[in-house]
């Protein structure tokens, strides 16, 4: 029964990141791929920003490429775990800009266009950016090596 609950109380916060960065940065990676590249039934930068430019937000292909990058390469640095304070912060940031430009306004549920999802996204990446990257990364290897 003691090593029952020494289980239940172990911490092992080292390999916690692990399970949101994997996923988080494999969704990212996807929609940024759409901005970018036009993959996934994306619209590539030259649609993405015509659609931006529609909503107000200006100079549409450039915000598109800057959304498409925080997202795709940032998802890719959470997924690897390298440089993940700097990426988490790119990709909270990125997600916080998406969150007030586009979402905010048609309330919580993602059914509406909502903003729970870039709030996921967003509150994701702020953990990581307290956490670290965790056991499982690049960053971890790096740090023993320097």
């Amino acid at each position: 029964m003691k090593k029952f609950i020494k289980t239940l109380v172990t911490n092992n916060a080292g390999f916690a990141p692990l399970m949101l960065r994997v996923p988080v940065g494999l969704i990212l990676m996807a929609h940024g791929s759409q901005k970018l590249f036009g993959w996934f039934g994306g619209y590539g930068i030259a649609g993405t920003g015509q659609w931006m430019e529609s909503i107000g937000i200006a100079p549409g292909e450039l915000m598109a490429f800057l959304a498409g990058s925080g997202e795709f390469f940032g998802g890719l640095f959470l997924l690897l775990g390298l440089l993940i304070r700097p990426a988490a912060a790119v990709v909270a940031f990125t997600m916080l800009v998406a969150l007030f430009t586009v979402h905010i306004h048609n309330g919580l549920f993602m059914a509406n266009n909502g903003y729970e999802y870039a709030l996921t996204l967003a509150v994701v990446a702020g953990s990581l950016l307290i956490s670290g990257a965790g056991k499982v990364s690049l960053d971890n290897w790096l740090s023993r090596k320097l």
